[in-house]
């Protein structure tokens, strides 16, 4: 990801509170993680909202009660989908 330096303004007390609370080492990682978490949390509202919206379909609510067990396999999830420490 590319990353470019812009100039904000911002609450400075906030910006502190929020780099001890994260453990964060600088404001700019402050930021980084909150747009991170200000994007999934919108895009998981949004998905939530269109759902609400939509009734599953007849094929969507076939696959509901589908057993999920030949979806347990040797792949590490966790490590495949894990977080950037920053």
């Amino acid at each position: 990801m590319v990353k470019e330096k812009v100039t904000i303004t911002l609450d400075r007390s906030k910006a502190e509170n929020a780099r001890a609370l994260v453990g964060a080492g600088s404001t700019s990682e402050v930021v980084d993680i909150a747009l991170d978490r200000l994007i999934r949390t919108e895009r998981l509202r949004q998905d939530v909202a269109a759902y609400r919206r939509l009734p599953p379909t007849g094929a969507e609510a076939e696959l509901a009660p589908l057993d999920a067990a030949d979806l347990d396999d040797s792949t590490d999830w966790e490590l495949l989908y894990a977080e950037d420490p920053g």
